[in-house]
């Protein structure tokens, strides 16, 4: 029986509002927790003065629930206190549970002051710099000797200087490709990737457990040696790395690359400038850091978004260039348009990047000899299948059964030795090559795009036209994707309904095509469809993700992968189809099928959701 005092009962006026169907069970237990917290007393007039206004609408977006960890550490809107958002408690009881488990997984080094050691920086975001200096003297406080960056740094960059310096673990203050709104706090292990299970669980069991969070002077830490301001070092030693896996001497290609207000010049342009490229521009608009992406279209700095582009691509066609390179604030995802032989700006999708930079890293190694006789490749389970079959026909081994999020692949890559691997991708735009890092980085991506470019254009050819051929090679390869958003303190229940229905009762034909079997990573079984019936047994990787797929001998054959997003309140659903091409001449009318079989599949996809949502509601 736990000796735990139960948790403090909520006030009359709370319990009225949840009667009343005006605040969510789960705010009214937060704010009556909050309240009760003589640590939180900071933050109690502004909750009492909610609800005296009666304004339950703010209270329950500021209280529905705990910020969890996911994919991504911790993301979401900005706010000056509650338990659903990224605010000074929040971000100072993030950094306190990660010190203390710190100490817990490392207790010799935690015994001697500043034995622990962790690496901070922070993006260009509105409070960035602020929740990464309250992260730094949370750490330093708790006698964790902390490394934070001058100024502004890419995410990849903090992975590589974790691993650089020895840290025991890492925090990147940073929403990634989010609204202004938000913001977010990325914690690295030891080895420089996100935390996996079980030091995420435990982290987050910390995190819960933190009352009374102990904080230091910045400047005096400083003084004392806990906090050491680091950059130009650094910086140079990551430039050096990730410039130093050039594949090729020709530089004769030209871009416009632009940061979107954020990181980039960090990182990008600095790699590509240490390689050589001197033709590439910087899109001078959008060069300013700035957290409220000010030029950008709805300020929604994500480059999967074709409508970031607009003004590079206007500015790529006054000065004739090549291509157009984006990435996201923390500059960890690189976003590639390239001129077709019309002269038009086409956007090739992350998939098809990663696709090109696969081809290109295995072909320029099987030139030079540097092949590794087990080398491999390794993609997620939502990732294009023309990877796979790239490396394939190269005599590579390819890994792709893991699940969403790049930091499976950091650990793929210390599971299988760093020396043999070749190139790691995800669909949203992440890849990595090298030793350097383990997580996605833009730089390394803008080097070899540029590179296969450039050598393209000495051949009178583009991006698009090396795509074709890897399609007569390999078989036409089309992918999409949509999200249904699901926020708000509903949206966690209403999300675990959606996908039991997947699974109890899912959809067996879409797009004019038979789904065949649906592999489910959390029930852990493959299932024969229609009757959703149990094949085999289904161990590994454990995650809330299912993939239906067709029977592979049909003109078309279609996958859809389905899970729940780890940092953001939506569901994400990946469609995919692939087709034989005969010849090039056939490519054109294949190109049309199955991209047509795509849109089918993906728009009666959105139609069974729309009714399972409509039958959960009603």
């Amino acid at each position: 029986m736990s000796d735990a005092a139960p948790p403090p009962a909520p006030s009359p006026e709370l319990s009225a509002a949840v009667d009343h169907g005006e605040l969510s069970a789960g705010a009214a237990q937060n704010v009556a927790k909050a309240l009760a917290d003589p640590h939180r007393s900071g933050s109690h007039a502004a909750i009492q003065s909610l609800i005296d206004a009666g304004d339950w609408q703010e209270l329950d977006a500021l209280y529905f629930e705990v910020i969890p960890f996911g994919t991504g550490g911790r993301r979401g809107r900005m706010s000056d206190h509650g338990t659903a958002t990224m605010n000074p408690r929040t971000v100072a009881e993030s950094a306190d549970g990660l010190a203390r488990y710190m100490a817990q997984q490392f207790p010799e080094k935690a015994a001697k002051r500043g034995g622990l050691k962790a690496a901070v920086a922070h993006d260009t975001r509105h409070r960035s710099e602020e929740f990464a200096r309250l992260t730094a003297t949370t750490l330093a406080a708790r006698g964790v000797r902390t490394f934070m960056f001058r100024g502004f740094r890419s995410t990849p960059e903090l992975s590589f200087a974790v691993r650089e310096l020895n840290c025991d673990a890492g925090v990147v203050v940073s929403a990634s490709h989010n609204p202004p709104s938000d913001n977010g706090f990325k914690a690295y292990w030891d080895d420089g990737a996100q935390v996996l299970p079980p030091h995420d669980r435990g982290i987050i069991d910390a995190v819960y457990a933190s009352t009374e969070i102990p904080t230091l002077d910045f400047d005096r830490a400083v003084d004392d040696g806990l906090i050491e301001v680091i950059g130009e070092e650094i910086d140079s030693a990551y430039v050096d790395a990730v410039a130093d896996l050039s594949l090729s001497s020709n530089r004769d290609v030209t871009a416009v690359y632009t940061s979107l207000h954020g990181v980039g010049e960090t990182n990008v342009f600095a790699v590509l400038d240490q390689a050589g490229f001197r033709g590439v521009e910087l899109l001078d608009s959008q060069r300013n850091p700035d957290g409220g992406f000010p030029t950008v279209d709805a300020n929604f700095p994500n480059p999967e978004r074709l409508e970031v582009y607009g003004p590079a691509i206007e500015r790529a066609k006054e000065i004739d260039a090549d291509l157009v390179l984006a990435t996201d604030p923390d500059s960890d995802r690189l976003g590639v348009c390239a001129k077709n032989a019309f002269g038009e700006y086409l956007h090739i999708s992350g998939n098809r990047v990663g696709a090109l930079i696969c081809d290109h890293i295995l072909r320029k190694r099987h030139q030079q000899g540097t092949l590794p006789a087990n080398g491999y490749v390794v993609e997620t389970l939502v990732t294009t299948r023309l990877i796979g079959a790239i490396a394939k026909a190269a005599d590579v081994q390819v890994i792709d059964d893991l699940l969403v999020g790049f930091k499976y692949i950091g650990q793929k890559m210390d599971q299988e030795g760093p020396d043999s691997f070749l190139f790691g991708a995800e669909e949203s735009l992440g890849y990595l090559a090298g030793q350097y890092a383990r997580d996605k980085d833009a730089a390394v991506a803008a080097l070899y795009i540029m590179e296969l470019a450039a050598s393209l254009k000495s051949g009178g050819k583009t991006l698009h036209d090396r795509l074709d051929e890897l399609f007569i090679e390999h078989g036409y390869h089309a992918e999409g994707q949509f999200s249904e958003k699901l926020p708000g303190s509903g949206g966690r229940e209403t999300t675990a309904k959606l996908m039991a229905a997947f699974r109890s009762d899912p959809p067996t034909s879409l797009g004019g095509i038979e789904l065949a079997k649906v592999f489910d990573y959390e029930d852990h079984e493959v299932r024969s469809l229609p009757g959703n019936e149990r094949t085999e047994a289904l161990p590994e990787p454990d995650g809330n993700l299912m993939i239906f797929q067709s029977d592979p001998g049909g003109s078309a054959a279609v996958r859809v992968a389905v899970r729940p997003s780890g940092t953001e309140p939506k569901i994400k659903f990946y469609t995919f189809a692939n087709a034989a091409v005969s010849d090039a001449d056939r490519l054109p009318a294949v190109k049309e099928s199955t991209d047509a079989t795509l849109a089918k599949v993906q728009g009666d996809l959105s139609a069974w959701v729309a009714a399972k949502l409509g039958e959960l509601s009603s």
